[in-house]
């Protein structure tokens, strides 16, 4: 990057400028859209709350008054409209995809919104789904969002690498578990992030708990935590527990997390709101 440079990479005439030509692979929204704030959502690898952790976020910041949506980028195993009970099907034209709104407002898309059977399986090589992530970015009319937030499938392949070049992400999330095997993994994701120069805005350790609901301590029956070790060695401030509660798990499989209870991701929406507005 040059010396002088203003962070304007649109009248940039330096094309060696490696800010300029990342700014460059940016995928244009809609004309009709308009979205601020990008965050994506990633682990290392499958199973441990990724998409609890978007929906939650989503909701946390839609009770705060902002406007959000959730893209679900993981094509192969979508599970954000079952976590909303989100049915109704996504509707367009040729040239552009209206999202589905949730029943507080949330706009969501989904590969499960276009399919005729939630359950029928997405077949596709790796080139074809990440085409069809940068469609979500591109071709849906996106209104007034104040934070999406991108629901990635897990690992360091195709489609985090689509998202991480096509869309203007500002941050990631980070969801681990308390194994240790899964906290070496998570170095994976946070390694990537680096690479890309995206930075890491938090690590969410999920089934982090269980809490006795009649003497309230806590047994860490997964193994105990190393999500203090991970954050210290990447220089990450942020880090939020979500305990084992029968009460959450029941409310995603009612598709009623827009009614969850629950202060544990509160400190990393304080941050979002302090770095973004």
């Amino acid at each position: 990057m040059s010396t002088s440079c203003d962070s304007n990479c649109a009248g940039c005439a330096d094309s060696s400028c490696e800010e300029r030509q990342q700014e460059s692979m940016i995928e244009p929204l809609h004309e009709l859209s308009n979205v601020k704030n990008v965050i994506a959502v990633v682990s290392g690898k499958g199973g441990v709350g990724k998409s609890l952790v978007t929906s939650l976020m989503a909701v946390i910041m839609q009770r705060r008054g902002k406007r959000t949506a959730v893209l679900d980028a993981d094509i192969t195993g979508p599970s954000i409209p079952k976590t909303f009970q989100v049915t109704e099907k996504a509707s367009g034209t040729e040239d552009m995809i209206f999202p589905v709104n949730t029943k507080t407002g949330i706009q969501l898309m989904s590969v499960n919104l276009l399919l005729d059977d939630e359950t029928d399986p997405v077949v596709w090589r790796g080139p074809v789904i990440a085409g069809a992530v940068k469609q979500f970015w591109t071709d849906v009319i996106w209104k007034d969002v104040d934070y999406m937030f991108v629901d990635m499938p897990p690992g360091t392949g195709d489609v985090p690498l689509t998202v991480f070049q096509s869309l203007p992400v500002k941050g990631i999330i980070v969801v681990t578990s308390p194994q240790e095997l899964v906290s070496m993994i998570v170095e994976k994701a946070v390694k990537m992030a680096e690479m890309m120069k995206i930075p890491v805005l938090g690590i969410v350790e999920n089934m982090s708990y269980y809490q006795c609901p009649d003497c309230g301590a806590k047994h860490s029956i997964f193994g105990e935590s190393h999500i203090e070790e991970t954050a210290e060695k990447f220089g990450i401030s942020r880090i939020a527990r979500i305990p084992v509660d029968p009460k959450l798990s029941a409310a995603v499989d009612a598709g009623m997390i827009e009614l969850f209870e629950g202060d544990w991701l509160d400190g990393l929406a304080d941050d979002l709101e302090a770095r973004f507005e």
